[in-house]
């Protein structure tokens, strides 16, 4: 552990991060440059004490969980995210299973895409992160269980409201054998993570279609590029599919766009004025 690299990362990141980046007031009377000491230490939920100890260079050896809560409170980037790990002695592990942590550039994306719909998949197809286009697309996710917000399952054992897979998408069968696909892949590059394994299983017992494409060992997914959800408020809406892959993180962006001029950008801009709500359900 290098104390006096580490005090010095630990200032420097401190000093360019203003309280506004971290939703904070700023208040009139701020001498220091960036966060105060006791402000990185309340978001990294670690004591003022220890955190001015760190930065004076006569901290004691951090552990994994103060590295992670000091990372997501110094908004630190993947690179610096692994220096910050050299630095005190613990390097980073490579993850176990797949990352369900989206980055906040990420994250930050989907909000300045008002005219898409757009979602973060991790490599099991769960859906990490949506913007409010996707939710009313697809449907609202921050209302689903976790476990029915991965697609995989959700396609090959449902739930399937008013008997349609997948929200009725017009290539769900072609998701089916692509996931399937995507699952084998998965499943040989995190052969320790049980939840992974828990999931495969899970789908070999409840599913023969999935049984049949996983025995056929097929790993390469073609690609969608364009699918039409049926919506009963606004009709059909045909979109563009595209996909972004977030290598380090083993994450994909899934962007849906509308053809300009086309009903569909239109159905979308109405889909965004009416959000989640069911114009078709009588109150």
């Amino acid at each position: 552990m290098d104390r006096r690299e580490l005090a010095d990362f630990l200032r420097s990141r401190r000093e360019r991060i203003g309280p506004a980046d971290v939703g904070l007031p700023a208040g009139r009377r701020r001498r220091t440059p960036g966060l105060r000491r006791e402000e990185v230490a309340q978001l990294a939920f670690i004591s003022t004490e220890y955190y001015t100890r760190l930065e004076q260079a006569r901290g004691p050896w951090p552990s994994r969980e103060v590295l992670a809560g000091l990372v997501r409170a110094l908004r630190l980037s993947d690179a610096e995210r692994d220096h910050l790990h050299h630095l005190a002695g613990a390097p980073p592990q490579r993850p176990a299973g797949p990352a369900r942590e989206v980055r906040q550039s990420i994250l930050d994306l989907l909000r300045r895409l008002p005219q898409a719909a757009a979602i973060v998949t991790s490599a099991t197809c769960e859906v990490l992160a949506w913007n409010d286009l996707a939710a009313a697309l697809m449907e609202d996710f921050s209302v689903v269980p976790r476990r029915d917000r991965n697609l995989v399952r959700r396609c090959f054992l449902g739930p399937h409201p008013q008997g349609l897979r997948l929200y009725g998408v017009s290539d769900a069968d072609l998701f089916a054998r692509s996931s399937a696909q995507r699952m084998r892949a998965t499943a040989a590059r995190y052969p320790e993570d049980s939840e992974v394994a828990e999931l495969v299983d899970e789908l070999l017992a409840g599913s023969e279609e999935f049984r049949r494409l996983w025995d056929s060992h097929d790993v390469s997914v073609a690609p969608t590029l364009c699918k039409t959800f049926p919506h009963s408020p606004v009709g059909p809406v045909t979109v563009d599919c595209d996909v972004l892959d977030i290598t380090d993180r083993d994450q994909q962006v899934v962007i849906y766009t509308a053809a300009p001029g086309s009903p569909s950008e239109e159905a979308l801009r109405l889909l965004s004025v009416i959000g989640t709500q069911r114009m078709d359900v009588p109150r």
